[in-house]
């Protein structure tokens, strides 16, 4: 097994419990302690877990204050975003103009496209295998690229996304309270923004790990589009944020 299966592997077992032990991940992927705490040791540098006394916990500020890399994020939450991209498809009308965010959840979605006959406009280079794949008709945003997180960003993209007008957008998002929706990286809510201004429907995609939570840089009110995410939320959003909850 390579080290990262054998890390994705310890990262799900992570989402099941509040707590594992150093013991159950060598029984588990059947190596050695010297393997287990090496791969604990890797995700910890990477900022996905804390070991504690006897093995490791979650590390709870994942996925808001900070960039993850790409195929870590994917293999997160794997349950709940298959169920919010699936869910988020079912808005899209035929024959549509779309933008799709970069990331794990709208990664997703692409599957549920392949008989609308839509236009796909994205900044993520993530999306694009899956979208040849199924034959989509689709528009990559040129400008600086950012490997960790496998998009375009910046100034130079915005730019390029003021000459489309979307039906549709869909928007990754790292973290939302009431202040708005955030994200780590602000060359990136430079992208969300811009498609949010030329969109006449967007759709803010989020698991429950996100809500309550901040991020560095504020891309959007929460009065611009609708949430879909997957648990009912606190009395404190209520008559402030269109939701969408995912059954």
């Amino acid at each position: 097994m390579l080290n990262i299966e054998r890390e994705n592997s310890i990262l799900e077992l992570l989402k099941q419990k509040e707590v594992v032990k150093l013991q159950e991940i060598v029984e588990l992927l059947n190596i050695s302690e010297a393997t287990a705490r090496r791969d604990l040791a890797s995700l910890e540098k990477k900022e996905l877990v804390k070991r504690v006394h006897g093995g490791a916990i979650l590390n709870n500020s994942l996925d808001t204050t900070k960039d993850f890399n790409i195929q870590y994020r994917r293999n997160l939450n794997r349950v709940e975003k298959e169920k919010i991209a699936k869910y988020a498809t079912s808005f899209i009308k035929r024959d549509s103009y779309i933008f799709l965010d970069a990331g794990t959840t709208t990664l997703c979605m692409i599957k549920y496209l392949k008989n609308l006959n839509i236009k796909v406009v994205t900044n993520g280079l993530n999306l694009i295998d899956e979208l040849e794949k199924y034959e989509i008709e689709s528009f990559l945003i040129g400008g600086k690229i950012k490997s960790k997180t496998s998009c375009t960003v910046g100034f130079s993209a915005a730019q390029y996304l003021k000459t489309f007008n979307f039906q549709y957008a869909f928007i990754g998002v790292n973290a939302v309270n009431q202040d708005g929706y955030s994200t780590p990286d602000f060359e990136e809510a430079l992208i969300k923004s811009e498609a949010i201004n030329k969109s006449i429907n967007t759709f803010f995609l989020c698991d429950h790990s996100k809500i309550g939570k901040s991020s560095f840089t504020i891309f959007s009110t929460l009065d611009k589009g609708t949430l879909i995410t997957d648990k009912p939320l606190s009395k404190e959003y209520k008559n402030i944020i269109k939701v969408e909850v995912v059954k």
